[in-house]
């Protein structure tokens, strides 16, 4: 799914190329896409775009009138940017948002088509589909840790729920961990205060680091390629590989269709976490520790 820098990285590659510029039409290849009925599509049609704003991991497009389109492309979603009246080929194609110099298209990869896309009216409507996480970088410290421990959580659930954190995901929440040095399943309520700085800290700077990094990217070329497995990363999608701070393996938990990634040696103080898959299959002989993780690899 992209995360906040993605989305970061999507805005700034928009903004030359839609602001101040008409929609001459809207194209929908899917009728489940658009999940509002009133103030109707064609509305927009027709209309200057005024700004561009992220709401979380969503995209808002805002129209002179006070109209707004909000994308949220979901996991698969993405944002291709083509030469003018480009047709909406294959499955995969949802959309297209019809500009003078070029369309912007909207396909979804996978038969799950969960990416959605929302026609509202003011700002009070524009606010009804923010699900209210806090914003880091306008947050304090306090803020922060009010907000992660309102609950007793553990970190990975509570940095990926958009109703408590904004914009962070499964792959950059891996990263400030791995950058913070703590537990993914380290619990909100039992932090001590020297942790909660390094989580804030680690929050900031990863999210930061990503953003500049993607939108300096993106000034240069339209983001085709977003992914959340990006060359770079310390530990997210590179289970099996080297911690490019200690040199030990990079572990995972699996659970559903996605993983999370941690190093043991710098996160867990050398537990390997259960992983629910091979835990059962293991049971008894489930390693705890990098020293049983190497002597079960022996056998």
């Amino acid at each position: 799914m992209p995360e906040l820098p993605d989305i970061a990285a999507y805005i700034r590659a928009l903004e030359p190329r839609i602001v101040a510029q008409p929609i001459e039409h809207i194209r929908l290849a899917s009728p489940f896409l658009l999940h509002t009925v009133q103030p109707p599509l064609t509305d927009a049609e027709g209309r200057m775009v005024r700004q561009l704003r992220r709401i979380g991991k969503r995209i808002a497009i805002g129209l002179e009138g006070d109209l707004w389109l909000v994308l949220h492309l979901m996991i698969a979603g993405r944002l291709h940017w083509r030469p003018p009246g480009a047709k909406l080929a294959g499955r995969r194609t949802l959309a297209a948002f019809d500009f003078p110099h070029g369309s912007l298209l909207l396909t979804e990869a996978g038969t799950k088509h969960r990416a959605s896309l929302y026609v509202v009216g003011g700002e009070e409507e524009l606010q009804s589909v923010d699900p209210g996480g806090l914003e880091v970088f306008t947050s304090t410290m306090e803020s922060f840790r009010h907000s992660l421990a309102a609950e007793n959580r553990t970190l990975k659930r509570a940095l990926t729920d958009p109703r408590v954190v904004s914009g962070i995901g499964n792959a950059y929440s891996d990263e400030i961990l791995h950058a913070a040095q703590l537990s993914p399943i380290a619990l909100t309520q039992k932090l001590k205060p020297e942790e909660w700085e390094r989580l804030f800290a680690a929050t900031r700077s990863t999210l930061k680091h990503w953003i500049d990094l993607l939108c300096s990217a993106a000034e240069r070329g339209f983001p085709e390629e977003v992914t959340a497995f990006r060359q770079g990363m310390a530990v997210h999608g590179r289970y099996g590989q080297s911690c490019p701070r200690c040199g030990e393996t990079i572990q995972r938990i699996r659970y559903a269709d996605n993983e999370t990634n941690y190093c043991a040696r710098c996160q867990t103080g050398g537990k390997i976490l259960a992983d629910r898959g091979l835990s059962r299959l293991l049971g008894s002989d489930w390693p705890r520790t990098l020293d049983e993780l190497e002597a079960l690899k022996r056998r």
